[in-house]
């Protein structure tokens, strides 16, 4: 057998991936599972997306190859959606770059930017993609706290306590995945000084704006974002198409040069049936926006009342699609998500698979059906 590139001894399979295949097992032999740990949306894209789809089916040149820098039509609509929500100016000709999902973004900013030994700022607890893809690229993640005392925000004097000296790029994400806070524009600016000071891109991952949050913002608002930052956004939450994998990335036309020579090198462009749909949807009014998070405040009110149920702490203050829990006393994350998988047949996510400064907490999403909810909730009390 050939043996597999020695890259992968540095990273796991991820672990939705192992453990649905233990929860899909349990499904097949007849257990009733809730899954509340997966954060896919359930509820459906906007209906003029789903039109536009259909209709791009019968256009004469949507089954054709399409352009890796994606349509003209949607890079508009990107910046005409940002222009509207966040009040930025960005050019559709030459900083804004489609992607299929933003978790390609990640890599293709990473191949973009890293070397071989280059070192790379990972938030902790933070998205597992970050650490994994930059060590697939064999450089090095770099962790920073985000801790509870500290209101789940970077520490800057303990940024500039370690060695930078081979820091290239700074993942951060906010509002953040997967405690829910959310940062005001002071901290981008602080971000965006340290990245001077030390010579790092910071990519800013911002696909849960709109999720039960009033004050959507990105930091390419910031001035000096254009140099020091880029930002990645995602339509998979705010208009439930996960399944579409459609993303963007946006920042200073020379880095989106560089990212496109990535880009380009491993896909032939996003089906054109989808880029027409992502175009109707990012023209939504804001009643989209009130309607979805009408729903999510009902199902997190229902949350909250499981997690009583289960004896844990939360902030009520917290925005996006999950409710980021605190376990009582010294109960271990992983061991209380088994028990209550066996027991309950209830599926959350250990806080300890976005890193060591998630144990003692859970994630728990608001992608599932009230009646399940209240059926979990049930089960538990």
């Amino acid at each position: 057998m050939i043996q597999p590139a020695k890259r992968l001894k540095k990273v796991e399979e991820y672990y939705f991936s192992r453990k649905l295949r233990e929860v899909n097992l349990m499904k097949a032999n007849g257990k009733p599972i809730i899954n509340l740990g997966i954060g896919s949306p359930d509820l459906l894209p906007p209906q003029k997306a789903l039109s536009a789809l259909v209709e791009g089916l019968d256009n004469e040149v949507g089954h054709k190859y399409q352009s890796y820098q994606g349509h003209p039509e949607l890079r508009k609509a990107m910046s005409e959606f940002y222009k509207e929500h966040f009040d930025i100016n960005m050019s559709y000709q030459t900083e804004i770059l489609p992607l299929m999902g933003s978790k390609e973004g990640i890599m293709h900013i990473s191949m973009a930017f890293l070397d071989k030994g280059d070192a790379v700022l990972v938030p902790n607890p933070g998205y597992p993609t970050y650490e994994s893809v930059t060590k697939l690229l064999e450089a090095k993640p770099i962790y920073y706290n985000l801790k509870e005392d500290n209101n789940w925000l970077p520490d800057i004097a303990e940024l500039e306590s370690k060695d930078l000296s081979k820091v290239k790029l700074m993942w951060i994400n906010f509002p953040n995945m997967p405690t829910g806070k959310v940062s005001d524009y002071r901290l981008f600016d602080e971000l965006i000084a340290f990245a001077q000071r030390n010579d790092v891109l910071i990519i800013n991952d911002n696909p849960y704006s709109f999720i039960l949050n009033d004050h959507p913002r990105s930091i390419m608002k910031c001035i000096g974002a254009r140099q020091h930052c880029l930002e990645l956004n995602s339509l998979s939450k705010t208009f439930n198409m996960a399944g579409w994998r459609v993303g963007m990335v946006l920042g200073h036309s020379d880095y989106i040069e560089q990212i496109l020579k990535v880009k380009s090198n491993m896909d032939s462009g996003m089906f054109y049936g989808i880029q027409q749909g992502a175009i109707e949807a990012l023209k939504s009014s804001k009643m989209w926006f009130a309607s979805l998070n009408s729903v999510y405040e009902q199902r997190r009110e229902l949350v909250w009342e499981l997690l009583d149920n289960l004896n844990c702490s939360y902030d009520k203050t917290a925005t996006g699609m999950f409710v980021w829990a605190k376990l009582l006393g010294k109960v271990k994350s992983e061991k209380f998500v088994d028990v209550l998988l066996k027991n309950n047949y209830i599926f959350v996510a250990p806080g300890t698979i976005f890193g060591s400064n998630g144990e003692g907490y859970i994630r728990v999403s608001l992608c599932a059906e009230i009646n399940d909810i209240k059926e979990a909730i049930e089960r538990v009390r």
